[in-house]
């Protein structure tokens, strides 16, 4: 391997507790759903997509149980390891959620918590 073929990554973790993305993604095109992974039974009815990214990232996990409680949405995906979750759902349906998830996760986690935005 020549020194132009090695790939290094570098990951970053944020320390604290703090929520630094969350974003609702109103009427997507419909290929990105597709490039994201979400499966057709995840966006029949669909309108937004919402995006929370929280440190630690094992909160991620609980960000989508309040999340998918706040509202009718429904889970796309959450990992613990980067502080992603996806939701999808209504405009309304995933603003609900996005919102409840960063209130809780500021009021009760006691995170910095960023402002939604949306597209």
């Amino acid at each position: 391997m020549t020194i132009e073929e090695k790939m290094r990554i570098v990951q970053e973790l944020v320390p604290g507790k703090q929520v630094t993305l969350a974003h609702l993604i109103a009427h997507p095109d419909p290929v990105l759903y597709v490039k994201m992974g979400l499966t057709a039974t995840e966006t029949e009815t669909t309108e937004a997509i919402g995006i929370l990214t929280v440190t630690p990232p094992e909160a991620a996990v609980i960000l989508a149980d309040v999340a998918t409680k706040a509202s009718g949405v429904t889970l796309g995906f959450v990992d613990r390891f980067s502080g992603t979750v996806i939701v999808t759902g209504t405009v309304s349906q995933v603003e609900a959620a996005l919102e409840r998830a960063r209130d809780y996760a500021r009021d009760k986690l006691g995170c910095a918590a960023c402002e939604l935005t949306k597209t």
